[in-house]
This record gives C-alpha cells, structure tokens and sequence, in this order.
C-alpha cells in the first residue's frame, strides 16, 4: 500500500490525553491491516478465477473469517474508546467513520470469499475457454487500485487523494459495463456458455462493487475532514467542500 502512515491524525489538539492519541493510532494501523489483507484477498481470488487455481481459491476462503473477526474486534474497541474518553464532536466524527471504514472493508472481504466460490464452481463445471475470463484482470487491477489509494487517503486523512478516488469510479463502471455487453454477445451466439457467462457477471459485479466501498472510504474521509457528508452529491460539490 506504499508504506502509509498509520497515525491518522496529523493535527493536535490539546485537551486530547497522551494514550486518546495512542488508541486512534492502534486502531488506525489495524485498520490499515485489514484493508492490506482484504486487498490481498482480492487480488487472490481473482487470480484463482483466471488461473483456474483452485488452492488459490480455497486460501482466499479460509481467511474470510480472519477478515470478520478483525471487524467485530476494531469495532468492540471502537466503542470502548467511546465510552471510556468521552471525545469532542470532532473526534466522535472520527471514530464514527472508522466504524464506517472497516463496515466496507469487511464487505470488500465478502466480495472476495464470493469470488472464490465462484471460481471453485467454475472449475468444477468447466468454463469455455471462448469467455473472457482474462478481461477480468483488468476490472480487477481498477478496483484494487482505487481501494489502495482510498488506504492510503485514509491512513493521512487526505482529501485530495480521497477525490481522486471518486474521479476515477466511473472507470470501473466502464469496464464492468464493456464486460456485460461482451458476456451478454457470447450467450446469444453460444446457448452453452449462458450458465459460465452468468456466473461471470456476477463476479464483475462483485468486483465493481468493491470499488463502491473504495468510493465509500472516500467519502468518508471527506465527512471525516470537513465535516461535510457528499454522498449523492455532484462532482462540483463534492470539489467544493474538498477545496
């Protein structure tokens, strides 16, 4: 992930205690773990898909739960922390978008376990080597990337870096689009890939949809920052609270 920092607050404040400031930075690096692992686990599965690993496939699988546990845990300390500093509105903001952040990285996660599955179940059926599998790849390379950078937004609290997050989602739209058409041309000529080609769509989807939660973690980074919530809102406006 380029090495981010993990502490997730570059500005000081004075009436925050010596071990308030200790706890964001712990959370802020197991946060940060967690989205390394559900990156990886992305990565994985759609290399098992298109390689047609299957041990690939069944690794991707045996860490879902890691991923959930990592969840209920940051977020059990989340609420510790609560009730235990009693921080300002501000710092509330914060935690309450940490929560939010490891909400979409789990589903990330899940996203990569649906793949997995998929892939296993390809494999074991068979796929035609006409479909294209390969164009995947490319979807996928999209929607890490923007997770990547959305990581590392996250980890400095950079709303430059976060709006070039939600600039860039219409790429993976794009692609998973292109795909669509693509799939939908090889069911109406070949009847027998219909089942393979469906299967196919929904991996695209899922991949789309973890570039949703990168564009989530974004948005989140923004409310985080300025304090004002831009989902549902216009590039322009969006531009406009950044600045």
């Amino acid at each position: 992930m380029g090495g981010p920092c993990v502490r997730m607050r570059p500005m000081s404040d004075k009436h925050l205690s010596t071990q308030f400031d200790a706890d964001l930075s712990g959370i802020s690096a197991r946060v940060l773990e967690m989205g390394g692992l559900v990156e990886a686990q992305v990565a994985q599965a759609v290399s098992a898909l298109t390689h047609f690993d299957s041990d690939l496939a069944a690794a991707v699988l045996q860490n879902e739960e890691r991923v959930n546990q990592m969840e209920v845990a940051i977020d059990r300390d989340l609420s510790a922390i609560i009730a235990r500093r009693q921080p300002t509105a501000r710092d509330l903001r914060l935690l309450i978008a940490v929560s939010k952040a490891i909400a979409n990285l789990e589903r990330v996660g899940d996203e990569a376990a649906r793949i997995a599955r998929t892939a296993q179940r390809l494999m074991s059926a068979g796929v035609s080597t006409r479909l294209p599998v390969g164009d995947l790849g490319f979807e996928a390379e999209l929607a890490i990337a923007q997770l990547r950078k959305a990581l590392d937004a996250f980890a400095r609290l950079d709303t430059a870096r976060a709006l070039e997050v939600l600039k860039q989602d219409d790429q993976i739209d794009q692609e998973f689009d292109g795909l669509l058409r693509k799939l939908i041309t090889y069911m109406m000529e070949d009847p027998r890939t219909i089942s393979s080609s469906i299967d196919l769509v929904f991996v695209a989807k899922a991949i789309e949809r973890v570039g949703d939660h990168a564009k989530n973690l974004a948005e989140v980074i923004i409310y985080v920052v300025k304090g004002t919530d831009v989902r549902h809102s216009s590039m322009a406006d969006v531009e406009n609270a950044v600045r």
